[in-house]
């Protein structure tokens, strides 16, 4: 088991750098979302974090305004909603390096379950509330095995279903087996390959 002290430490520093080094290209990306339709540059929505405590996630907006109005929770391949930049950043994932804030905040950790929305995590049985225990992260073992999700979402004649009777559990279990033998140098290659993705392939 990872300790929670060095694990801290880790996400803290890490973070503070990835922000600092990053600091162009997060100006650069909410330049371009702003002039795409003049709307919010982030996307704050809440999810269920720790110990079942909400929180909002920084995300760059991919969306159309008011998207979550206009839809369900999750996306698949090709929705609408989605605007012709926010295509560019959920492929390269680069919408989610605003989550460093949160990890620098203590919300999330590098790696860790992907924190759900409330709707979702209302759903989850007993046993699946034990994920809750875990601190949320950017990347974990789903998202490895998922990165591909959209894609995968469109297939389905039920999105949402498909979703909860399919994915989470998933997840779930994929979380928990990282939790049974987390630590930093497991870390260290979630996050490469999370990164690199064919390391995922090699490995």
């Amino acid at each position: 088991m990872t300790n929670p002290v060095a694990k801290r430490t880790f996400d803290l520093g890490v973070s503070a750098l990835g922000l600092v080094a990053t600091g162009p290209l997060l100006v650069l990306i909410a330049l371009l979302v702003k002039a795409s339709d003049c709307g919010p540059v982030f996307y704050r929505q809440v999810r269920v974090g720790r110990h079942g405590r909400p929180f909002r996630i920084w995300k760059f907006r991919t969306m159309v305004v008011n998207a979550d109005k206009l839809g369900l929770s999750v996306t698949r391949d090709g929705d609408p909603r989605i605007t012709r930049i926010g295509r560019l950043l959920r492929k390269s994932k680069l919408d989610e390096l605003p989550q460093l804030l949160n990890v620098l905040c203590g919300e999330m950790s590098f790696v860790g379950p992907r924190p759900e929305v409330p709707r979702y995590v209302d759903r989850y049985t007993a046993d699946q509330r034990v994920i809750l225990e875990l601190v949320p992260g950017i990347t974990d073992l789903a998202t490895l095995e998922f990165r591909n999700e959209e894609e995968l979402l469109a297939t389905a004649p039920d999105t949402e279903s498909f979703y909860v009777q399919e994915c989470i559990p998933r997840k779930i279990a994929l979380n928990l087996e990282y939790s049974r033998r987390a630590s930093l140098a497991q870390d260290l290659w979630i996050i490469l390959q999370t990164v690199i993705p064919p390391l995922r392939r090699a490995g």
